[in-house]
């Protein structure tokens, strides 16, 4: 089959609704959880600022329009491996140098929801992927994967979302040695519906947050505040991941969108 004909045919499930658009992404406003650093340690994104600049009023009497003011780390986000110290100097590693066509790739899925919900502080391992790939069939080059927790369904409260005590934040991640092994099968990158990508207690891993500092070591890319990955099957969807083209950018809010098979 020609590749216009592949491509006239997924225009048509489009249209039909025989694909289904599904959003990955949460609403980015004031009261969208941030990442809480130590003060010590780092200086933290500031609030999600929306100030108007009209509303079919004097100070522009046809339009409205509003300015913000957001960190590029705010809410559903793109980490680029410029995030990282270990990615810094990839000349393709911001959000305005990455290749477009890495923005649109296959997922798999890794329903992690009842280990999560027994345990706060679940880590996913090797064996945990190895057991999904055995079920589901291998991760392969150019594909995302997205750990799903269902901790989306927090994000209404901050204090839930980021689950902290004194010991600090308490929320489901990879380990440092399943974030290598998802890279030596060729992923393009990393997602959770956390925070960030790595666990809340990831600060004491070897090394220290081995999401980021791995994937984006190896030139690969994370996804963080993924809302709705229980709607999306364990292998089978289009993730559609585009950051804002920021220069230089490290990351951006996205509007992360998933294409599935209608059910």
């Amino acid at each position: 089959m020609q590749t216009n004909e592949v491509l006239g045919q997924l225009a048509e499930l489009l249209l039909s609704g025989g694909v289904e658009v599904v959003d990955l992404a949460a609403v980015l406003g004031p009261d969208t959880p941030l990442l809480k650093l130590p003060p010590e340690l780092a200086v933290d994104t500031p609030k999600i600022e929306i100030h108007e600049i009209s509303a079919y009023d004097k100070n522009g009497p046809w339009w409205a329009w509003n300015w913000l003011k957001l960190g590029e780390h705010s809410g559903t986000h793109f980490d680029a491996p410029k995030h990282w110290i270990t990615g810094k100097d990839y000349p393709d590693g911001a959000t305005d140098t990455i290749p477009a066509k890495n923005f649109v790739a296959p997922v798999n899925v890794i329903d992690c929801s009842k280990e999560a919900a027994k345990d706060h502080d679940f880590l996913l391992t090797v064996e945990h992927i190895k057991a999904w790939e055995a079920e589901h069939g291998a991760i392969r080059p150019g594909e995302w994967v997205v750990m799903r927790t269902d901790w989306y369904k927090r994000n209404g409260s901050e204090a839930e979302f980021l689950n902290a005590d004194n010991t600090g934040p308490h929320t489901p991640g990879p380990t440092a040695e399943a974030i290598e092994y998802i890279i030596s099968t060729g992923a393009i990158g990393w997602g959770s519906e956390t925070i960030g990508t790595d666990a809340g207690q990831a600060g004491g891993m070897t090394p220290p947050f081995p999401a980021h500092s791995l994937m984006h070591k190896s030139n690969r890319y994370g996804l963080a505040s993924l809302c709705n990955l229980d709607r999306l099957p364990p292998k089978g969807a289009i993730l559609i991941a585009a950051p804002l083209k920021i220069h230089n950018g490290t990351g951006s809010p996205t509007r992360v969108l998933a294409l599935i098979p209608k059910a």
